[in-house]
């Protein structure tokens, strides 16, 4: 993603996410971008975009109802260590190629499994949850009304009880 798309696909947040990157000599993608700076050996460099990152974080996933910041981005160190990760994560796609997950949850037949998504993620769409379980056959689709990428009250309850239940076998 370069400069000129961050705004038509991202949400809420674009603003300051965009503008604190270098357009110069030749934009790069707003994911490169943010990894060179972060890997910066410049404090203030790599605070500054650790702190842009998960401010867009937070307020991408604050979509949904009742959304209240998470308190985690105010420490300095978890900042950057989530946005490097992240980041690398993005760089290489994952390390995944095109549609490989969707492609390939076939494999998985036979195994059982739990997915539970937010209605409000606009991280990770809900037609990718759909395609998967429709693919991973022994799979389980929960689609939480109350949440978005990060849980919802109904999350915790829900992976316990499918791990306890896996556990049990």
């Amino acid at each position: 993603m370069d400069h000129r798309g961050c705004r038509t696909h991202l949400s809420t947040g674009v603003g300051p996410f965009c503008e604190r990157c270098p357009r110069s000599p030749a934009p790069l993608a707003l994911v490169d971008a943010y990894a060179a700076m972060l890997a910066d050996p410049d404090p203030i460099v790599h605070d500054r975009a650790a702190r842009e990152w998960c401010t867009w974080e937070d307020a991408h996933v604050s979509l949904t109802p009742g959304h209240t910041p998470n308190p985690r981005y105010q420490d300095p160190e978890f900042r950057l260590r989530f946005a490097r990760l992240v980041t690398h994560y993005w760089r290489h796609a994952a390390f995944l190629v095109e549609d490989q997950l969707v492609r390939d949850a076939a494999k998985l037949n036979g195994i059982p499994g739990v997915l539970i998504h937010g209605r409000y993620d606009v991280s990770g769409p809900l037609v990718t949850a759909w395609r998967l379980s429709q693919r991973w056959t022994t799979s389980r689709l929960y689609i939480l009304d109350d949440a978005g990428h990060g849980g919802g009250n109904e999350f915790m309850p829900l992976a316990i009880g499918a791990l306890n239940e896996f556990a049990s076998r």
